[in-house]
């Protein structure tokens, strides 16, 4: 943050009969540099208890669980989907034992963590996946505040209920607002419309592509599937989740995509965001109505809440479905159905060319470039970075202590949401600045130049976010010096001969 300081904005506002928006003022405040007894999701220990950690387990196993309305049978953490939520200080440790009692080998992934190498759970290149009634000890310190997530790496697996939310709080917050509310959004097909595998297996088999999921915001097609249910901290839209608090209150909601195949358009109702951070690092604030975020990505925003019952709207980017939540500071105040009207989803959008990391957070300019080419194969169903797949996978070296900028090429004729483990890399702008993030939207025939500090050594996964291009082939690594012959990440099996139009 500049100077330590942020300012948030947000729309006093009404409902009317129509169940739309009606605004009245604008509001502005700044915040000084001190953290306000920050409140976690859900009722649990306050800020502070953060600085007291402790050892946890997280149980992978099949269970059923309710999605609104539906009762489906999946594969979850601790029962729970989310799974449970860890928060720490920057500096500490999470010590998170897995226990796999699931019927395959699994493993658990800390997206975005600047963590030692061998605690990433990246299948075959960090560690070999835990097998059914094994267990592994996850051990390691988080260096970073910010907003992460952890979510299994082993195949279809992260489109059921393997995943939940690592908050790492920052003990010189300088950020003030009254609480925080953690947002998971989701796209959800596990136990409805068959399984992960067997969605992939469709995707391998067809010949057709269902081009009227698109969107002019990504490119063109905006993904391979359209999921049943979307979803807010696990509950569809028929049953939302609901966020309480009071009104006049600065909130921070920290906003996280933990979908396989979905972006989303996020708006809350009759408020404008301040977005004070992405991918947990923090950026010079800036007002919006709306933004876009892909898989594995995650904003923070600040608003100051009215009185009433808001929707909290995240819209399937170029699907016909939405994920739903309500934001309550009023009691009484009527609830907007689902299906309301919120105009801040066609207003300002947030653009990467607003996001700018504080001078402080800028990464050295970079000693050589590599170029990375997205693409496709005839086949129709493998992707490719400079037309390698996984299992003969592309490896960029780097040697320890030089930035190199990968020049994101995509040829292919869809976008990509590209992250990078273990590292933070810099987005520049064509103005030099940029923010820091560790994953990033690449639309066809676009090209991004991320510049990369080599300073955590290992053989880091580079690879796509959509789940399903991932497995069909779009992952590489960055590695450290010589390679030293790690097997790589091998997708699941999938019929190659046959071509899908697009």
């Amino acid at each position: 943050m500049s100077g330590g300081r942020g300012i948030v904005g947000g729309w006093s506002s009404s409902w009317g009969s129509g169940g739309r928006v009606s605004r009245r003022a604008f509001v502005t405040g700044t915040f000084a540099s001190a953290l306000a007894g920050a409140v976690p999701l859900l009722g649990g220990p306050p800020a502070a208890a953060a600085s007291r950690p402790r050892a946890m387990v997280l149980r992978a196993r099949p269970t059923t669980v309710s999605l609104g309305q539906r009762t489906v049978r999946t594969w979850t953490y601790n029962d729970e989907v989310p799974g449970p939520q860890i928060r720490v200080m920057a500096g500490e440790r999470v010590r998170a034992k897995l226990v796999n009692d699931l019927p395959a080998a699994t493993t658990v992934h800390w997206h975005g963590i600047r963590l030692d190498f061998p605690m990433d759970g990246a299948p075959g290149f960090s560690q070999e996946a835990t097998q059914p009634g094994k267990t592994f000890e996850y051990d390691f310190t988080v260096p970073d505040p910010g907003t992460y997530f952890y979510h299994s790496h082993v195949g279809t697996q992260p489109d059921r209920g393997l995943y939940g939310t690592l908050v790492v709080l920052d003990p010189r917050e300088p950020l003030e607002y009254d609480e925080e509310f953690t947002v998971v959004l989701d796209d959800w097909l596990d136990g409805i419309d068959g399984t992960p595998d067997d969605a992939l297996a469709r995707l391998n088999a067809s010949t057709d592509h269902d081009d009227t999921l698109r969107s002019e915001a990504l490119g063109g097609v905006a993904a391979e599937m359209a999921h049943p249910l979307y979803l807010v901290n696990g509950q569809a839209p028929d049953t939302p989740m609901t966020f309480r608090t009071a009104p006049g209150r600065v909130v921070r909601f920290r906003v996280i995509n933990a979908a396989a195949d979905t972006a989303f358009r996020v708006a809350l109702g009759g408020h404008r965001m301040t977005v004070t951070h992405t991918d947990g690092f923090p950026c010079r604030p800036v007002n919006v109505d709306t933004f876009l975020i892909g898989m594995g990505e995650r904003y923070d925003f600040l608003t100051r809440l009215d009185s009433g019952a808001f929707p909290l709207v995240a819209v399937a980017e170029g699907k016909r479905g939405r994920a739903f939540a309500l934001v309550r500071t009023d009691r009484r105040a009527e609830s907007p159905p689902s299906t309301v009207q919120v105009p801040e989803l066609t207003e300002r959008m947030l653009a990467y060319r607003d996001l700018e990391a504080p001078s402080s957070f800028d990464l050295p300019r970079p000693s050589r470039s590599i170029t990375v080419t997205l693409g496709m194969r005839p086949s129709g169903n493998e992707w490719t970075m400079n037309d390698k797949v996984a299992g003969d996978h592309l490896r960029l070296r780097v040697d320890r202590g030089e930035t190199v900028r990968l020049i994101v090429d995509n040829q292919s004729p869809m976008w990509h949401p590209m992250h990078l483990h273990g590292h933070t890399f810099q987005l520049r702008l064509p103005d030099g600045g940029g923010p820091r993030k560790d994953t990033v939207n690449v639309k066809p025939r676009q090209r991004v130049h991320l510049d990369v500090l080599a300073d955590n050594p290992g053989e880091w996964m580079f690879h796509c976010h959509n789940l399903y291009h991932q497995e069909q082939g779009m992952m590489g690594a960055i590695g450290y010096g010589p390679a030293r012959g790690n097997t790589g990440h091998r997708p699941q099996q999938h019929d190659r001969k046959r071509k899908r139009q697009r």
